[in-house]
């Protein structure tokens, strides 16, 4: 199971109503898990499979205006990390794969935002190699983003605070409003 599809729920809280809430969570979220439930059950019996799940670096640390995607890619990252656990040794593997802002296809792509000077992309043919890698070796969690955003969600785990504020700095309200101005149509 290469489990993708995601809607971008950009936006502040405010601006979504509760059914564009109940999509994003029924996609982003719901979605993965009842497929995971259907085929997890004959890849048991076969005692091989690979269950891989697309989150996003806004899986690992908050950011301005995402609110609802980070919740959304927060529990799918949780998910998948409990079902390896939970299907350890049983030959059936588990990944979480965490994009960037990846360039030319995607949720950022269509955005049409533009990130400041200095923020890289990655492609998404860095994505397929990703994806590859995290089933052939069975990788529980692989990051498709430069180094610095790599160093950045990582931060926003340990130092929430310290790292929203270097986003700001950065202009994160920015690309947050261009998030939702660019992907308000597709809630």
């Amino acid at each position: 199971l290469i489990s993708n599809a995601a809607l971008p729920a950009s936006g502040s809280l405010a601006s979504f109503t509760a059914q564009e809430i109940d999509r994003a969570l029924e996609v982003n979220v719901r979605a993965p898990l009842i497929l995971a439930n259907a085929l997890t059950p004959a890849m048991l019996e076969r005692g091989a499979g690979h269950l891989l799940f697309m989150s996003s670096l806004a899986g690992r640390a908050g950011s301005t205006r995402t609110s609802i995607y980070n919740a959304s890619k927060f529990a799918l990252r949780g998910f998948a990390s409990g079902l390896r656990a939970e299907l350890h040794g049983t030959g059936v593997g588990v990944s979480a794969v965490f994009p960037g802002f990846i360039r030319d296809a995607g949720m950022f792509a269509d955005s049409g935002a533009t990130l400041p000077r200095g923020v890289r992309t990655r492609s998404p043919e860095d994505v397929a190699r990703a994806v590859l890698d995290a089933i052939e070796h069975d990788r529980g969690e692989v990051d498709v983003a430069p180094l610095s955003l790599r160093l950045g969600a990582g931060l926003g785990s340990l130092a929430p605070d310290t790292a929203a504020a270097i986003s700001r700095r950065l202009g994160a309200e920015d690309i947050g409003r261009a998030f939702e101005d660019g992907q308000r149509t597709k809630r």
